[in-house]
């Protein structure tokens, strides 16, 4: 059983590496610094629907990981 929730915790935690990965950063140095708060000024609309996938599958995926984490951290104690 244990080994069962070991090898849950690193698929989940190679998920939530991938994941962050895949994210766009908020700005890209000086130049997103100076566009990004043009765009923020005038209400550029960008891309959510992506963006907002992956905001929620790193959510689910942290939430799952610290589940796992704590799971796993209990049954070694355990035995």
């Amino acid at each position: 059983m244990e080994t069962l929730f070991t090898i849950l915790l690193v698929i989940f935690s190679l998920g939530l590496i991938a994941v962050v990965l895949l994210q766009k950063g908020k700005s890209a140095g000086l130049s997103g610094a100076i566009s990004g708060g043009a765009e923020h000024l005038f209400g550029k609309q960008k891309a959510r629907g992506l963006d907002l996938f992956l905001q929620r599958l790193t959510i689910a995926l942290a939430v799952g990981f610290f589940v796992l984490a704590m799971v796993v951290a209990y049954l070694v104690k355990t035995a």
